[in-house]
């Protein structure tokens, strides 16, 4: 029974310890107020490998993207088969009630979002780097940790 509750009493801790910041109010001769600020936004990193063959798998995860960059940090992906729609004349993905592919790429490049593509990918599907369209960048593994200052959650498609 003492271990249950000791047990529950860390439980309790933990969670305490893991609150964000709030304002804390300093006593002393003179009344201050320190404001702690939690300025550092999550980012989102998403990751698609699909490409013409399974348009849902590449259009739900540009959208979401899409809705996450109006208020988190985002980075979009493409490595295997969907870097060929990456490239200068990529035919467009369109697909049920999805806004097409080059339309979201474009929304998101206008919004400072980074498109990567994956090297080696690329090189396999036939491409150079400077087949890439305007604004999509070679990944580059530091830009996979340093798009955000807050946690890094990862949507896989």
């Amino acid at each position: 029974m003492k271990n249950l509750a000791l047990l529950a009493i860390c439980g309790l801790i933990m969670v305490s310890c893991n609150q964000p910041p709030k304002a804390v109010e300093i006593s002393g001769t003179e009344t201050n107020t320190v404001a702690v600020s939690d300025s550092v936004r999550d980012g989102v990193f998403i990751h698609i490998t699909e490409s013409y063959n399974d348009p849902h798998r590449v259009l739900m995860p540009l959208k979401m993207a899409s809705l996450m960059a109006e208020d988190h940090d985002v980075l979009v992906y493409l490595d295997i088969h969907a870097v060929e729609l990456l490239v200068k004349g990529a035919k467009d993905l369109n697909f049920s009630d999805f806004s097409s592919a080059q339309a979201y790429i474009k929304d998101l490049l206008a919004n400072n979002v980074g498109i990567y593509a994956c090297p080696t990918c690329l090189a396999v599907a036939g491409f150079k780097p400077e087949d890439l369209m305007e604004g999509v960048q070679v990944a580059q593994k530091d830009k996979f940790f340093n798009f955000t200052k807050g946690r890094i959650i990862t949507l896989d498609y």
